[in-house]
């Protein structure tokens, strides 16, 4: 349990089990935990959100979100009451790469339509998510290097505007291994895909998820349960990448999040 740890003030003052607390502020891209009494229902974003046994609920923000999120939250047997999660601003600096293959980029029809089928299985795999409680752990590097692509940057391939940039890359050689950041199962794995090369999705619980790009190998399958440290593959440079590196993205759904807002969190 982390909340000493995350939440500085509370949106209503109440007996320890009516409790409902969530942050005042977070920025864009950020994952939000909060918590409120057992049993209650939540609803963000048109979502009903999983509640854990001790109360415990979370949802990501946008990287272009605009404040406040706004939370519902109907306890057992009480009236609704609605929390107001100020979202604040962020800027997104212009990262320009050259050197990618320009099939990559401008792919010809052909490509472009299997690019489409592959990302949309991926799509899918976010569409649902388990109970576990991995997204509550204090998360941690899934390899240590150099932060060579940060997210939200908005990235310019080869002269061409591309989207926004959807994790944190870091710097690291080819087969360093890759560790699973927090506990949770296994939800896509392809070693293959166009773009994104060897590919691996963890569902953390509760909407949380993470993805990692660009393998060379991966250790792991659909439905395999992982402990947060456990080797889940080797870094690599396959698909759309310039050279060895671990791109780390997460998501609430199919809402991104930052990779290093959340490393941040546990840091605290």
């Amino acid at each position: 349990m982390v909340w000493g740890l995350v939440f500085t003030s509370t949106a209503f003052t109440a007996a320890p089990d009516d409790r409902v607390v969530f942050p005042d502020h977070v920025q864009q891209g950020a994952m939000v935990i909060g918590k409120v009494p057992p049993g209650s229902r939540v609803e963000y974003a048109d979502r009903t959100l999983r509640v854990t046994g001790y109360g415990s609920v979370v949802f990501g923000v946008d990287r272009d979100a605009d404040g406040p999120a706004v939370v519902k939250v109907t306890p057992p047997g009480q009236p609704a009451r609605t929390v107001r999660v100020d979202i604040r601003s962020r800027d997104w600096p212009i990262q320009r790469i050259d050197g990618v293959p320009p099939e990559t980029v401008e792919p010809p029809p052909k490509l472009a339509r299997r690019i489409a089928r592959e990302q949309g299985r991926v799509h899918e795999a976010r569409q649902t998510s388990n109970a576990g409680i991995g997204f509550t752990e204090d998360f941690t590097w899934p390899v240590t290097g150099r932060i060579s692509g940060r997210f939200g940057n908005q990235r310019i391939y080869n002269g061409t505007p591309g989207s926004a940039h959807s994790g944190m890359d870091i710097a690291v050689p080819k087969g360093t291994p890759i560790k699973a950041p927090a506990a949770g199962t296994v939800v896509f794995a392809d070693p293959g895909l166009y773009l994104t090369g060897g590919t691996v999705l963890i569902d953390h619980g509760h909407g949380i998820g993470s993805n990692f790009l660009h393998m060379s190998e991966l250790d792991v399958k659909v439905g395999d349960t992982v402990a947060q440290g456990r080797v889940i593959g080797k870094v690599g440079a396959t698909g759309r990448a310039t050279g060895p590196h671990l791109h780390w993205g997460m998501t609430w759904y199919n809402v991104r999040i930052d990779p290093l807002l959340v490393l941040q969190r546990s840091e605290r």
